[in-house]
């Protein structure tokens, strides 16, 4: 998997209407946090949800799933989720997956403007969920909120 201080690989993907977007288009009006997931992935489940709270702040998320447009959009219904959401599907062979050293999902990597890797985590790690909500000046967890510290992808 590709590491912080890594570029990278700009890519050009589908969204779930057939637009196609690249990495250099959303890096244009920012910084990004690439999640790169699957619906049947439990910690995808509980991952994603808490992304969506980022909502609003200085990061932007946009999420690279791995199944195909009918389950993403089944699954961005079901979890009620608003950010961008491009496709990288088995049929392609995971091209965009595979240039990142995909090996479980969920799998995030903060990206800057110059194209560089900021961070990159797998699974579910709420220390990092934590950083980057302060790196994004949004408030991710409410007080009392029970949420597990580490679940492996």
């Amino acid at each position: 998997m590709l590491v912080a201080g890594a570029e990278a690989p700009e890519f050009r993907l589908p969204d779930v209407d057939g637009v196609e977007h690249s990495l250099s288009e959303l890096l244009a009006a920012g910084p990004v946090v690439l999640v790169f997931y699957k619906g049947t992935c439990p910690v995808c489940q509980l991952t994603l949800p808490f992304l969506e709270r980022l909502q609003g702040g200085t990061v932007r998320v946009v999420a690279i799933s791995q199944d195909n447009a009918k389950a993403t959009r089944d699954f961005w219904q079901r979890y009620g989720l608003t950010f961008p959401v491009l496709l990288d599907e088995a049929v392609a062979g995971y091209e965009v997956s595979n240039r990142f050293g995909i090996s479980t999902v969920p799998s995030l990597f903060e990206v800057h403007v110059d194209g560089r890797i900021a961070h990159a985590w797998q699974s579910w790690s709420k220390a990092d969920v934590e950083a980057l909500a302060r790196r994004a000046e949004r408030a991710v967890f409410t007080p009392g909120e029970q949420v597990p510290a580490f679940r492996p992808g």
